[in-house]
């Protein structure tokens, strides 16, 4: 295929992947459902499990080979710019100030499940090894299964937030802040597993941790108060803010995968090192650069779900699968709630911070492909995880529900009283 073909073909596949994922996303929506939902959906419907299933394997006509890797390319810098926006909008002083209950809540909800997922694989290590041979062993795939049952998606918990009207309700902002607190932890440890996978070729894997931490420094002592200082006193810095936000997105992605790590980290750590307006995200960069990731994340979606294939699952993986969201699930929700409880909130709330803490989501998503792009997990596992993942982040909505009926019910019901005609002179 020549070039020009090659351009044809991925500016069609781009157009079908954003028409197909906001359809399905708006669905999701009106269904009760978060919008990544339809979208994850829409990536997997497709993939191999339902367009490739069609005759004549639509799938692999629509998406040939040769234009995957400029898909590919998209795809990843939605992702960087999309963990930017994460990383900008991180409230630290939240974070601090989060109190005693979600601290509480962070702690419980984190260590149990990686606790559990770290268990599973040791006890029922040749389930994993049956789904996938020869992967589930080592370091980084122990500390890999720690994350991935026991991440939770901050943006999407914080969106399904904001639509329940759970803003600035005590269970809303312990919720969010543990889910921040969760995700800080998270991306460590998935640091720590990639450190040392055979990406950072020609060094040891103490190099690659101390040339990361010197990174890591170079950015929050130096790059980012020069950065301030200088966004302050120019106004022709000001001006180009945006343009200085991408390209620090951008050039620390490169840089931490040249150190062995993946490009979402860069994403990350651009977004916790540019500098606020008065400690709050500046408009002027955030909603462009929301918007450009709203745009482009579909792309990451389709080309989950090109690695995303139920039909190579056999009764091994199936058996996986229910293990993996009896961990994933059961290791969130009980904890959440009891340490919700521990810190003294009724059951109502405390019912709503455990569903809120179970959503996976997006975030699990980009867990899983990073540990598939460094060879940390095969097809076959990725696939139960993604599953995992849609299945958790979909519980999330009807068990907000189930919780507020039940404390609706609970609520004494008070009889309306009828009104007394006053007494006038002359009246008996």
């Amino acid at each position: 295929m020549d070039t020009e073909s090659l351009v044809t073909v991925a500016i069609g596949d781009v157009a079908v992947i954003v028409i197909v994922s906001r359809l399905l996303g708006a669905l999701a929506r009106r269904c009760g459902q978060p919008v990544v939902i339809g979208q994850i959906v829409a990536g997997i419907a497709l993939g191999p499990t339902l367009l490739g299933r069609l005759p004549g394997d639509p799938t692999s006509r629509l998406f040939p080979p040769e234009v995957l890797p400029f898909l590919t390319v998209l795809s990843q810098i939605a992702i960087v710019i999309f963990m930017f926006v994460v990383g900008y909008e991180m409230d630290w002083r939240q974070l601090r100030q989060g109190g005693r209950a979600a601290a509480t809540v962070a702690l419980c909800a984190f260590l149990v499940p990686a606790g559990l997922g770290v268990g599973a694989v040791g006890v029922f290590h040749g389930a994993f090894d049956a789904v996938q041979p020869g992967h589930a062993d080592g370091r980084a795939f122990w500390l890999f299964m720690a994350v991935a049952v026991s991440v939770t998606a901050l943006p999407v918990l914080a969106a399904i937030v904001r639509e329940r009207g759970l803003a600035g309700t005590p269970e809303g902002t312990v919720a969010t802040t543990a889910a921040g607190l969760m995700d800080v932890v998270a991306w460590l440890v998935l640091a720590a597993a990639l450190a040392g996978t055979g990406h950072a070729t020609g060094r040891s894997w103490q190099l690659t941790l101390l040339l990361i931490a010197l990174f890591v420094a170079a950015l929050f002592l130096l790059v980012r108060p020069v950065l301030g200082w200088w966004l302050r006193r120019s106004r022709v810095v000001l001006a180009n803010q945006l343009t200085i936000a991408l390209g620090l997105a951008l050039g620390s992605a490169w840089v931490t995968a040249e150190l062995g790590l993946h490009p979402v980290f860069g994403g990350l750590l651009a977004g916790l090192t540019m500098p606020r307006r008065d400690g709050v995200p500046d408009a002027d960069v955030l909603r462009p650069m929301e918007q450009t990731s709203d745009l482009l994340l579909p792309l990451f979606f389709v080309t989950t779900g090109l690695s995303f294939n139920i039909g190579s699952l056999d009764g091994n993986g199936g058996l996986l699968l229910l293990l993996i969201l009896a961990v994933a699930v059961l290791g969130k929700l009980g904890p959440a709630y009891a340490a919700s409880r521990i810190s003294g909130m009724d059951t109502y709330r405390s019912a709503t911070v455990a569903a809120l803490v179970n959503t996976r989501g997006l975030t699990e998503l980009i867990v899983l492909n990073v540990a598939l792009d460094a060879g940390i997990i095969g097809p076959a596992l990725f696939t139960v995880l993604v599953l995992m993942a849609l299945v958790t982040t979909f519980m999330t909505g009807p068990l907000l529900s189930l919780a507020r009926r039940r404390h609706e019910r609970k609520i004494p019901h008070r009889p309306e009283k009828k009104a007394v005609p006053a007494l006038t002179d002359g009246q008996p």
